[in-house]
């Protein structure tokens, strides 16, 4: 591949809702653009992009791939993005590097929740837009009411470029309303024709809103504007060029990427129209004398790049995926990770066509490549020089709030899952595991059960084991509500020194229930020695680390030690500790024990005509509801305390209540009472255990 300076590389994500067509949309480019010699197809698992076995089965994007393409004497970088939710990591990683998006929208399905989310992503990101409606061969397809909706939802800056010409139901050619000429096929040409006399209102109509966008980029335009002078086609383009670029236009076309029409315009538009990375600003810290550096993807300045994505694969190795930054990188140079504070030589330079590496020559400020085995690298690190170390922000990845409990079916297969685990976490950066230990488990977030069952399915695939999923323990714990007063006698004799400890205890509820117990002496008279006290306090601790109701950690129980004896030769540390533990249990069920389950703060963000289902739904789910905050653009946020063993499986159901709008997030608040019903089944599944 070709060497390409900044201004000739464009960046550009595809982005919208799964199953919107943005894989064949990818491949329709590569083989237009001549890397690839026939089209693939994602139902037939040909595609360039969907390269990984978990993708060819399933059918779906489940990790950003690149496909650069030479396009005109330009570079376009095609980050292929995954649509379905669970996957917003790998779209978050692709939009830190990319420069623009094409929004791909299904002309059948129209505006879907992901196409919003979408949009939402490029105003976080301050990313300048297209949006190609797919499908138009399709008959049911309506470009005009993909407008409509999306002039509904986003206003005036919705302005189609070009809209199809149809006859007999057929997807022939289309009218490009900045020249307002008629194009349409020819076998694989285009040719020019007439524009039907029925799209003419639309015509004048599309180029009107263009020229007033036009008018409104300069006063001088817009003094022209309104003397009636007509701009020349160039004029038009130059003015949308600034104007797609800074968002306040955002074009839309038609088009077909299962038989390749319209394709070819778009990739002409994305390079008329989408800002060349030296366009857009980035700034780092030079950890040297911190000061501000501003890289701004300019070639003369010192290198420096950083890792938006790493790539772990059993069969091709590890690489970390770079946008530069500043400067030109080349093979043979030497790298400072700025993060980890060690140095690393570059070798061989990589782009990335898919899984495909292609070797280049060098990468100039701005461009996407790939580095091969850098040392403890990781996403979000920063690379420059030790002369010159540019540290950059890390992009901010959505928290993964969905969890279950995993295990490896073999037992003698645990340290590799462990360590197979830690290659997905180290590319998937949604993907975290937590050792529960109070609960005896191990857990896995991810963003929704699908995220997770394609991890299970990777590591049996790829790294050839297997983990079992299944529904995590809540972390329950056990307290009193009564006073209880106890005696317990430990006695023991086997000949020789025997064992003797005697103690009287009340337990009575806490003050503190952050700590699990307070240990508190009141013994007169020296019946139980202060030798022994510190006995007595490992015996409880001993017991509120496990406790008797159904095993669950102690909190909250206060035990006074004010009486007892002992035996001047038998008695013994053990022996107290020993009687200790039995004074604690037979105390313990003696004060009215409950189980205390752990209480959430949610926080739920959903379009205001789903915040009566939502509400509905955490009511059955034993939730509070305590308030509701609008938010802006139709969406409203609901507050809510809710049982956190009532937050699994929400995720999924969320969506569905949503359409997929839906979003949530949660943290500890504290510990409450649980309902009888729910203690029992606790106490039960407990004694079943033990059994």
């Amino acid at each position: 591949m070709n060497v390409y300076t900044t201004d000739k590389i464009r960046n550009i994500a595809l982005l919208g809702h799964g199953g919107a067509g943005k894989t064949s949309l990818a491949e329709a480019m590569a083989y237009l653009s001549g890397i690839t010699s026939r089209l693939g197809r994602v139902d037939d698992g040909t595609s360039l992009s969907d390269f990984g076995k978990k993708e060819q089965k399933r059918k779906i994007s489940v990790s950003t791939s690149v496909i650069p393409l030479e396009w005109e004497g330009y570079k376009i970088n095609i980050l292929d993005t995954p649509g379905f939710f669970d996957f917003v990591g790998e779209v978050e990683e692709a939009l830190s590097a990319a420069d623009g998006a094409v929004i791909v929208v299904n002309g059948k399905a129209g505006v879907e929740a992901g196409t919003k989310r979408a949009w939402d992503l490029c105003e976080k990101y301050k990313l300048p837009r297209m949006i190609f409606v797919s499908g138009m061969d399709v008959d049911n397809a309506s470009f005009r009411q993909v407008v409509d909706d999306l002039t509904a939802l986003y206003g005036k800056k919705i302005a189609p470029f070009k809209f199809p010409i149809r006859k007999d139901e057929k997807f022939i050619g289309y009218v490009n309303v900045v020249s307002e000429t008629g194009n349409r096929w020819s076998g694989k040409e285009v040719v020019s024709c007439d524009i039907p006399d029925y799209l003419n209102p639309y015509l004048e109509k599309y180029h009107e809103a263009l020229v007033e966008s036009v008018a409104e980029t300069s006063e001088e335009m817009m003094e022209r504007y309104f003397e009636g002078d007509e701009f020349s086609v160039d004029e038009i383009r130059a003015a949308l060029k600034h104007s797609v670029c800074d968002g306040s236009v955002v074009p839309v076309s038609p088009g077909s990427s299962i038989v390749i029409q319209g394709v070819y315009a778009l990739l002409d538009d994305i390079v008329k129209y989408m800002p060349s990375p030296d366009m857009r600003q980035i700034a780092g810290i030079n950890r040297k004398t911190n000061e501000i550096y501003q890289a701004n993807y300019d070639f003369s300045k010192a290198k420096s790049a950083y890792i938006y994505k790493t790539m772990m694969d059993p069969f091709i190795g590890k690489y970390s995926l770079i946008k530069v930054c500043s400067g030109i990188i080349k093979p043979d140079d030497t790298v400072y990770n700025v993060e980890r504070e060690v140095e690393d030589k570059v070798g061989k330079l990589y782009v990335l066509q898919g899984n495909k590496p292609i070797e280049v020559k060098e990468l100039h400020a701005g461009d996407l490549g790939a580095l091969a085995k850098l040392t403890d690298a990781r996403t979000g690190d920063s690379l420059a020089t030790r002369a010159f170390p540019i540290l950059y922000g890390k992009n901010e990845i959505s928290k993964p709030y969905t969890y279950k409990a995993y295990k490896a079916k073999n037992k003698d297969e645990i340290d590799k899952l462990a360590q197979s685990l830690a290659k997905i976490g180290a590319e998937d950066l949604t993907v975290k595991t937590v050792n529960d230990s109070e609960n005896r488990q191990m857990l896995i977030y991810g963003m929704g059960d699908l995220h997770l069952d394609v991890i299970a399915s990777r590591l049996l695939n790829e790294y050839k084991v297997e983990m079992i999923l299944e529904k995590p323990r809540v972390a329950f714990r056990e307290t009193i509500r009564k006073t209880s007063d106890v005696e317990y006698k430990h006695k023991k004799q086997s000949g020789g020194h025997g064992q003797y400890g005697h103690v009287k205890m009340r337990f009575s509820p806490s003050d503190d229930m952050t700590v699990p117990y307070e240990f508190v002496q009141e013994v007169v008279g020296g019946t139980v020695p202060k030798n022994y006290y510190p006995a007595v306090d490992k015996g409880l601790q001993e017991c509120c680390a496990k406790g008797p109701l159904a095993g669950y950690p102690v909190v909250g129980v206060k035990a006074v030690l004010y009486d007892g004896s002992y035996h001047p030769v038998d008695s013994s540390e053990m022996a107290f500790k020993i009687a200790t533990v039995g004074a604690f249990k037979k105390g313990f069920m003696a004060a009215s024990p409950v189980l205390l389950e752990p209480i959430v703060s949610l926080k739920v963000v959903v379009d205001d005509a789903n915040t009566g289902d939502v509400m509905g739904d955490l009511n059955k789910r034993r939730g509070r509801v305590l308030g509701m905050n609008p938010q802006g653009g139709g969406k409203t946020e609901i507050v809510a305390d809710i049982p956190q063993m009532e937050i699994y499986g929400y995720s999924t159901d969320l969506r569905s209540m949503t359409g997929g709008t839906g979003t949530f997030s949660y943290e500890f608040a504290r510990y409450e009472q649980a309902p009888a019903d729910i203690c029992q089944k606790e106490i039960d599944a407990a004694a079943k255990e033990e059994a």
